[in-house]
């Protein structure tokens, strides 16, 4: 029988790339992460690792085994669930990760909900983009994750996460108070060409919000001057109040609230993002992540949108 522990520290390897960070996110000395996946290699009589200058890879006998080990954590999470549903009381700990938008706007409703229907279950929040966050949901840092898809941006779906849709999030073309004028009242694509010469804030290079909006400057016609950039979007709101940038903003930002700057409406096709809750896939019957996922679900409910 192979140790569990060991095939754990493989998986772990194939999920995070290296051994300084399989030993760091679990607060091991990179030597015993070494020593126990040198044991492992012994148990099970293969090479598992091999050299690729400083790092390691797995060999493809170690992705056999990283496979079949996903099948077994799947299943004790499974079993997890079952405990959990079958006691009275919801207890233990639940390991969220939201983008910040949803943080502010849903997570403090859903967490009064929980509140008062789980009093004894532990909510840990952690705000993270989900390019972030969906890696480390898959490497069981998180036990739900909080995320969003923007129009012709679709996420990838690894077959071990299972995804469910909460709601359509509206999006905007925010201005400038200044440059709200001729041109702008026009159709979508003339309001974003009469901000050719403005600068711009947007989210970093690489991230799925700021791939969707260079593309749909560009689909105007025009390379946008993006002078500010930053995940944060009360930053992007504050710069279009204070004159400093257009943006493309979000409903959820001030949901239930009225906007604070001009709005106009985006292109057809591109008026909205999915957002949406992940887990993965053995844990999504635990009674955890349901209470949790119905109480998102009224959260959305009671701060309708507009």
């Amino acid at each position: 029988m192979f140790d569990l522990h060991r095939l754990r520290l493989l998986r772990e390897l194939k999920q995070r790339g290296t051994l300084a960070a399989v030993a760091a996110a679990l607060s091991y000395a990179p030597s015993s992460v070494s020593q126990q996946l040198a044991q492992l290699e012994a148990e099970v009589g293969v090479r598992l690792l091999e050299p690729v200058g400083r790092r390691v890879r797995l060999t493809e006998q170690a992705e056999i085994l990283v496979a079949h080990t996903d099948a077994v954590l799947e299943r004790l999470e499974r079993a997890e669930a079952d405990i959990a549903t079958s006691l009275a009381d919801l207890t233990g700990t639940l390991r969220i990760a939201s983008f910040q938008t949803a943080a502010l706007a849903l997570v403090p409703t859903t967490l009064d909900l929980l509140r008062d229907l789980h009093p004894h279950l532990r909510v840990h929040v952690t705000h993270m983009e989900p390019e972030r966050a969906l890696p480390a949901l898959q490497a069981r840092d998180f036990d739900l994750v909080l995320a969003e898809e923007y129009p012709g941006n679709p996420n990838p779906r690894p077959a071990d996460l299972e995804q469910q849709d909460l709601f359509e999030d509206p999006l905007h073309l925010a201005l400038p108070a200044a440059a709200d004028g001729p041109g702008t009242a026009d159709s979508p694509p003339a309001a974003l060409r009469s901000l050719a010469d403005h600068p711009w804030v947007m989210e970093p290079e690489g991230t799925a919000a700021r791939h969707w909006a260079m593309t749909l400057c560009r689909n105007a016609g025009f390379e946008p001057d993006v002078r500010f950039e930053t995940t944060d979007l009360l930053l992007h709101l504050r710069l279009v109040e204070q004159k400093h940038a257009a943006a493309f903003l979000p409903d959820l930002l001030w949901r239930g609230h009225p906007p604070a700057v001009p709005l106009r409406r985006l292109p057809r096709g591109q008026r909205a993002r999915r957002v949406f809750t992940v887990v993965r896939r053995g844990r999504s019957g635990h009674p955890a992540i349901l209470a949790c996922r119905d109480a998102l679900l009224r959260a959305v409910a009671l701060h309708p949108a507009g």
